[in-house]
């Protein structure tokens, strides 16, 4: 059956990769409530297209960061990515640098920020947690640097790791054939097989729980990377990491992998990019299967966003094959929203073509 849409890589990934890896892809934390309205949050904001509008010719090219990309589409960092298939994070790296877009390595990467630099050009960012020992932290951006990478995205949402309660059935651990590439050598590149989760034992004893404001001026103080600040949902933290120098804002609940009943991040999204008030650029991952998602996070004041699972269930069914062809129907699903709204460029994209939850509920109140 040939692939159409995003979602249906899905059910190829569950059939594919062992129930320990699918679950710990799919999962998210506690009730998987925020899981769920990650996706659903995005059904409940329509469109309101403008019409007889020549859109025979569609620009969708950006700068983010001074960065020009072919599309405000983009590859989140997503772990472990070996599990998925053989070729991992260089299948991936490869496929971004194909659609002329950025992929986001995540520390607990399979491969190391060397072998992802050694597939060949492109522009890639670097997700950091931040470990208790900051030589560690510190050696890793310097390596980052050293292998072309171009931001820092610091995730400030895991000072611990939230309860994933099928990891915690499935006694999660990476595979032995597998490592942690960035930390081998460190005595850090390991999850060992424990009585639950062995990612949460392994955090619980590597990641610094203590990560506050002085670290993201602390970073700046050991690179001169911009530095993204993801995992916020809040005006006030949005204002704060600018304050703090962040260079951009990634709004992300982590996937709904970490606190269950947050807001979906496409509900966050317009307090967030208020709150910057154009200062830095604003991102969103979370929930995006859609082109239309695409644009209504545009419209929402996003200069782009991440894509996770979908990467890892391509990966899983197709290889970089996979991964390439989520990256093109997304971006022709875009195209074609854009064409439908009216709109020719990414700055056409406004407010008025979209109508939330609330601006209905503000309607109603009205009438």
């Amino acid at each position: 059956m040939e692939v159409v849409n995003v979602m249906e890589y899905q059910a190829i990934a569950k059939k594919k990769l062992p129930k320990m890896v699918y679950d710990y892809y799919a999962s998210g934390a506690e009730d998987e409530w925020s899981l769920r309205e990650n996706r659903h949050a995005f059904s409940r904001i329509l469109f309101r297209p403008r019409i007889l509008i020549d859109v025979s010719n569609i620009e969708m090219t950006t700068t983010l960061l001074g960065f020009k990309i072919s599309m405000p589409i983009m590859i989140a960092p997503t772990a472990m990515q070996k599990m998925a298939h053989p070729d991992g994070e260089y299948a991936t790296a490869r496929a971004a640098s194909a659609a002329g877009t950025i992929m986001t390595l995540s520390s607990w990467a399979t491969s190391s920020v060397e072998e992802v630099a050694s597939t060949g050009p492109g522009i890639r960012f670097f997700q950091l947690y931040v470990y208790k020992d900051r030589k560690v932290v510190a050696q890793l951006v310097r390596r980052a640097e050293r292998a072309g990478f171009k931001a820092i995205a610091l995730t400030v949402d895991t000072p611990r790791l939230g309860r994933r309660e099928d990891d915690i059935r499935n006694r999660f651990t990476l595979p032995p054939y597998l490592s942690l590439k960035n930390f081998e050598g460190l005595d850090l590149g390991t999850i060992d097989q424990t009585a639950d989760s062995g990612l949460a034992s392994y955090v619980a004893g590597q990641i610094d729980r203590s990560l506050s404001w002085k670290d993201v001026k602390w970073l700046q103080t050991i690179t001169d990377l911009p530095i993204l600040v993801k995992g916020v949902l809040t005006a006030e933290d949005t204002r704060i990491a600018i304050q703090n120098g962040a260079a951009g804002i990634i709004v992300s609940n982590h996937g709904a992998r970490q606190l269950d009943y947050v807001p979906a991040t496409i509900i966050a999204l317009e307090e967030v990019a208020k709150a910057a008030q154009g200062r830095v650029p604003v991102f969103l991952d979370g929930g995006v299967r859609r082109g239309t998602d695409v644009f209504k996070a545009l419209a929402l004041g996003a200069s782009g966003i991440f894509i996770g699972r979908p990467v890892l269930f391509s990966l899983a069914a197709e290889g970089e094959a996979g991964v390439r062809k989520v990256l093109q129907m997304l971006r022709d699903e875009f195209e074609l929203t854009m064409a439908l709204n009216g709109c020719r460029s990414l700055k056409e994209i406004t407010r008025n073509h979209i109508i939330t939850e609330a601006d209905q509920l503000r309607m109603g109140s009205r009438l």
